[in-house]
């Protein structure tokens, strides 16, 4: 049975999950755009929304900032938070949540794994 168990586990142990986590949260920040599988893509989408509105609160503030850079080293990629700290803030100031969309593919070919794109709005 599954109760109280929040999250997928995407086939992975525990540190290797984390690690997936990581790389396709920094790779959807630097690209804006990535091609992964439909679950993949609904596990990070909850992670991105909380990544986002860390950034859009340390915008303005100079000493926020700095401290929202450290929280998000173990998190993702020193480049992407330092794009997410500058353009992002400003992109989605008006907006509460809902910063991404998923958009269904077709099954992949070699073993029909349910598709989907990840991108911001």
């Amino acid at each position: 049975m599954k109760h109280r168990h929040a999250g997928r586990v995407l086939s992975r142990g525990r540190n290797q999950r984390r690690a997936l986590i990581k790389t396709l949260l920094g790779s959807l920040i630097l690209h804006e755009r990535i091609t992964t599988t439909e679950a993949k893509a609904k596990e990070i989408k909850n992670f991105i929304d909380q990544i986002v509105n860390k950034a859009k609160v340390g915008r303005n503030d100079a000493v926020r900032r700095v401290a929202i850079i450290r929280e998000f080293q173990g998190i993702i990629p020193e480049m992407a938070s330092k794009k997410l700290l500058g353009e992002f803030g400003a992109r989605f100031e008006g907006r509460i949540s809902g910063y991404t969309r998923i958009v269904k593919l077709e099954r992949r070919k070699s073993d029909a794994a349910e598709m989907a794109i990840i991108e911001f709005v």
